[in-house]
């Protein structure tokens, strides 16, 4: 599947709720949700009987586009999800959180998963002491990702990380804001996740 390069705005209408796609404005007046509260498009306002087929498909993309996944990168995960002992489904939310494009971005050193990409794409961060660039990397306990010297000493990282520095930062990493460090400590539990999704129906879609 193609990468998406419309306006991410739009993905967050048809999901009926925020995926924070665009950083500081997710938390603005200027929120497209919040300004409104109905699907794109002519018949975006109608209201649609929703088969369990469509609610299992929902549910999916919500999730995919939340992480900013692509199709198959996202049945990759489910593969992968189902081939670990416990619930498929908190299998495949662990397995997304623990790409490293989400892990910047809980840490705070992102305003958005897509700006994490960004900043990964060019180099900005190394993984246990190198250089990586690959946002889909999947790291696992005792990793540690560090930003590079260089980019310690760029006005405008320096700007990002202040920014976002009073955002919550998840108990299964602990992050040093002052050297610019995140060690994971161990994989997230469903519980620590805010992500308001069924994924018992994303099993379910897949399952068919």
């Amino acid at each position: 599947m193609a990468r998406y390069t419309g306006a991410v705005c739009r993905l967050c209408r048809r999901e009926g709720k925020k995926l924070f796609l665009k950083g500081e404005r997710c938390y603005s007046d200027k929120c497209a949700v919040s300004r409104r509260e109905y699907a794109p498009g002519q018949h975006g306002q109608s209201r649609k009987k929703v088969s369990e087929y469509g609610l299992q498909l929902r549910e999916k993309q919500m999730a995919r586009r939340y992480y900013g996944v692509s199709e198959s990168q996202f049945a990759k995960y489910f593969e992968m999800a189902v081939r670990k002992p416990g619930m498929a489904g908190e299998n495949l939310l662990r397995i997304l959180e623990s790409r490293l494009d989400n892990v910047v971005y809980r840490a705070g050193f992102a305003s958005s998963r897509a700006e994490a990409k960004q900043l990964i794409l060019h180099n900005h961060f190394k993984l246990n002491g190198k250089k990586v660039n690959i946002s889909s990397l999947l790291v696992k306990p005792g990793d540690v990702i560090t930003v590079g010297n260089d980019s310690k000493s760029s006005e405008k990282f320096k700007a990002v990380v202040e920014a976002w520095a009073s955002r919550p930062v998840p108990m299964w990493m602990t992050v040093d804001k002052e050297n610019m460090s995140i060690k994971i400590e161990r994989l997230t539990n469903r519980d620590e996740i805010d992500l308001e999704i069924a994924e018992h129906l994303i099993v379910e879609l897949y399952s068919k």
